[in-house]
């Protein structure tokens, strides 16, 4: 897909990643729609790219109210007309003991993480059909395909992100509509906190950079991949354990318990 003239819907556009896919998106001359709950942010980066080829216009929402996201989506349709990209890259986690895990964050986390990537697409999808053309991009995490202990629901809610793309692309083909998984490994953005980048450290956990996450994301845009796993040896280990999931057991099992102790801090 060349991005020049493109219409793009992208959420969580001022997080660590998003805005430096925005930032990519707009340079490259499309028209982008931001939605974010940062207000603040989103306005700074529209500023930041003004004199860019293309354009960014800022939505502030709360993704988790279904009255202001639907609202959100009707304005940016209304400013942009239909989008022939849509990224659902919002997200939010929590690394702590499932069993200690406050109820209400976890209705949260699967609202924000997979609820509402569907409901957008189910918004969204009807007019790009009738344009005969687009692409979904979702975004995903390596442990949507290893689930990782102590990140029990954001990895429950990246699996069942990577499926609803992996049905997704087989209803549409033949539609015109390309759906697109890309999964990242762990990122050095805020959305990592403290304790997380410790146990990290601790454990010899790869992270990427988000410069060169975002990088890869609009690469594989612009090639029109279906799926992608950033990052070595966890794009390997991905499809070991998509074969072997107990090897993976007993291979993660002493980093399981080095993690623990840091979950346990929160």
């Amino acid at each position: 897909m060349k991005l020049n003239d493109k219409t793009i819907l992208i959420t969580g556009a001022a997080g660590g990643i998003g805005m430096r896919v925005t930032q990519r998106l707009v340079r490259a001359g499309a028209k982008v729609a931001m939605l974010d709950r940062n207000g603040d942010a989103l306005e700074k980066i529209r500023l930041e790219l003004a004199d860019a080829p293309g354009e960014a216009r800022a939505f502030p929402v709360d993704l988790l109210d279904r009255e202001s996201r639907d609202e959100a989506l009707r304005q940016a349709q209304q400013a942009c007309g239909t989008f022939d990209l849509v990224i659902n890259n919002a997200g939010m986690l929590s690394f702590r003991p499932f069993a200690e895990e406050d109820p209400v964050l976890l209705e949260r986390m699967i609202q924000l993480n997979l609820a509402t990537p569907m409901l957008i697409i189910r918004a969204l999808l009807p007019d790009m059909l009738e344009k005969g053309q687009g692409r979904i991009v979702n975004i995903g995490s390596t442990f949507g395909s290893i689930g990782f202990g102590w990140f029990a629901a954001y990895s429950a809610s990246k699996a069942g992100l990577r499926g609803l793309s992996e049905a997704l692309r087989r209803e549409l083909g033949g539609s015109g509509i390309g759906v697109s998984y890309i999964a990242p490994r762990a990122v050095r953005t805020p959305l990592n906190g403290d304790r997380v980048m410790r146990m990290a450290e601790a454990t010899g956990m790869n992270m990427d950079d988000p410069e060169w996450v975002a990088d890869q994301i609009v690469a594989a845009i612009e090639k029109g991949r279906k799926e992608v796993y950033l990052g070595f040896p966890e794009s390997l280990f991905v499809r070991i354990n998509a074969l072997l999931p107990r090897l993976v057991d007993l291979a993660v099992a002493g980093q399981m318990r080095v993690m623990g102790k840091f979950a346990r801090e929160g």
